[in-house]
């Protein structure tokens, strides 16, 4: 199995770079000077904070919107040339999510970009998808996010990957984890995949990722049924008229952090 574990052997890595769509751009995630945070700026702090001062650097080069290929011709090539000694990968979900897309299909194109990585940077984290069984706008495609991630773990394994197992983190599976919009992380659904990605590189965290949410009141059916309309006017009906238009949320966005820097 690929090494996932919690006791993954400790390394210092002194250079990270984050590639991958919004996923790993944050969104979801607001910070005060107005651009995403999220789980790889989280993980990087974390990372820095194992290091003298000034000495780690760090890069996300992940942009909101982007297909498999678009990451591998724009983000792979950068971050083989940056060469930090830490990658984590996360693509293929906007692909899987798109009708008639095929896991398997997807899986060897994720497969190919791996092995460029594995070629030219220390290690390699990629990460699998969600459980979506909970999630009103993709429970109906879990049959086919199981598979992609199955295939995600193949691949780890093949190349000595370690793997951020998003599907076993039942803490993101409470719809606090979740931005209204359902389709993106919440601050603190980044904070506990940071976590989560910290535990498998060896680090000690500050908290347990899959600490249980404090209770919630129930709903009633009308409360639901009003914030699922609320949703379906606010975030789905501007995604599907994107997609009809042929745009992308990411069009005209450029990576945060392109370059290793310090924090």
């Amino acid at each position: 199995m690929a090494d996932d574990s919690r006791s993954r052997a400790k390394e210092s890595f002194g250079s990270y770079a984050a590639i991958g769509d919004s996923f790993t751009e944050g969104v979801g995630d607001p910070g005060p000077d107005g651009r995403f945070v999220g789980w790889a700026d989280r993980l990087a702090v974390l990372l820095d904070d194992r290091l003298p001062e000034h000495t780690f650097r760090y890069a996300n080069l992940a942009v909101r919107g982007r297909l498999l290929d678009q990451i591998v011709e724009e983000q792979v090539p950068r971050a083989r040339e940056l060469a930090p000694d830490l990658v984590t990968f996360c693509a293929g979900g906007n692909d899987i999510i798109r009708p008639g897309s095929d896991p398997d299909d997807v899986a060897e194109r994720f497969e190919r970009a791996v092995a460029e990585l594995a070629a030219s940077v220390g290690t390699v984290m990629v990460t699998t998808g969600f459980d979506t069984r909970g999630v009103p706008v993709l429970r109906h495609l879990r049959g086919k996010i199981a598979t992609y991630t199955a295939h995600v773990r193949a691949i780890a394994d093949r190349y000595d990957c370690p793997v951020l197992d998003l599907w076993s983190l039942r803490s993101v599976q409470d719809r606090r984890a979740w931005d209204g919009d359902r389709l993106h992380l919440s601050p603190e659904g980044h904070t506990r995949v940071a976590l989560r990605a910290a535990q498998v590189l060896g680090l000690d965290v500050p908290a347990d990722p899959d600490q249980p949410w404090p209770p919630l009141p129930p709903r009633g059916s009308l409360e639901v049924r009003r914030d699922n309309i609320q949703w379906a006017r606010e975030h789905l009906v501007p995604w599907i008229g994107r997609r009809l238009r042929g745009e992308s949320s990411g069009d005209h966005v450029e990576p945060k952090r392109p370059d290793l820097l310090p924090l």
